[in-house]
């Protein structure tokens, strides 16, 4: 069996990394903070080099729409809080659980889905990143050919050894 999140760790790594990061409505980076959408996107391009749109709305039509049951770690999980569709988002780093830019005057956070704030508030989840658009890891270096020693008839100091 093929977990659907196999390689897609680095993207909950680098969410989880930055809980406490300070709100900021419209905020993309860590130094400026976050909205939910600059968040989602700074992770998702970081750890995957994957390019997502810059609203929850446009993230909304991206990647393929997933069952409850087939949401793994790495995963957009998106949300209705003001009364829209996906108005939104945040990154799935299991258990139940998803990183989030929450509101202003909030910090980067870990939520758990089962509260019932964000249960009925439950929109649906998204694969944007899958293993076969991951970028490549780099080849590993090539072993060392091995060292075959010289000849002790051709090693001067050897020869000179065993006289």
């Amino acid at each position: 069996m093929i977990d659907p999140s196999a390689g897609l760790e680095e993207i909950s790594i680098q969410a989880m990394s930055l809980v406490g990061t300070p709100y900021r409505y419209g905020g993309n980076t860590p130094d400026s903070g976050f909205d939910c959408s600059g968040l989602v996107r700074y992770v998702v391009q970081r750890a995957a080099n994957v390019n997502l749109p810059r609203t929850t709305e446009q993230m909304g039509q991206r990647g393929n729409a997933l069952d409850r049951s087939d949401v793994a770690s790495g995963d957009l999980v998106f949300f209705n809080t003001t009364g829209r569709a996906n108005s939104h988002v945040g990154i799935y780093v299991g258990q139940n659980r998803f990183v989030h830019a929450p509101a202003t005057g909030g910090t980067v956070r870990l939520e758990d889905m089962g509260k019932s704030y964000w249960a009925t508030r439950y929109n649906g989840a998204r694969r944007v990143v899958t293993a076969t658009n991951l970028p490549m890891s780099p080849a590993p270096p090539p072993a060392p050919a091995p060292v075959t020693p010289a000849p002790v008839d051709d090693d001067p100091i050897a020869a000179f050894a065993n006289q």
